[in-house]
């Protein structure tokens, strides 16, 4: 999700998977998948700026950190 800014200076959250393609016309508007379309304050420099940062975010891998102890052993006996 990426927070933009209407041109009444209104803020919302949009989620980027669902850009199509962003145009300047001088406004800044941005097409989703299904048709709509949204004008903006932000450049489409903005736009793409942080549509990149939050795919790379989404792409991040989890590591997963393994400590050097050995596992319980059992303590019951046979």
């Amino acid at each position: 999700m990426i927070a933009m800014r209407r041109l009444n200076g209104d803020e919302f959250v949009l989620n980027a998977d669902f850009i199509e393609f962003v145009e300047s016309t001088p406004d800044t508007i941005i097409a989703l998948r299904g048709g709509k379309k949204l004008v903006v304050k932000n450049s489409i420099e903005d736009v793409v700026r942080k549509t990149v940062k939050y795919k790379q975010l989404c792409n991040q891998t989890v590591s997963v950190v393994q400590r050097n102890e050995s596992p319980p052993q059992d303590t019951q006996s046979s």
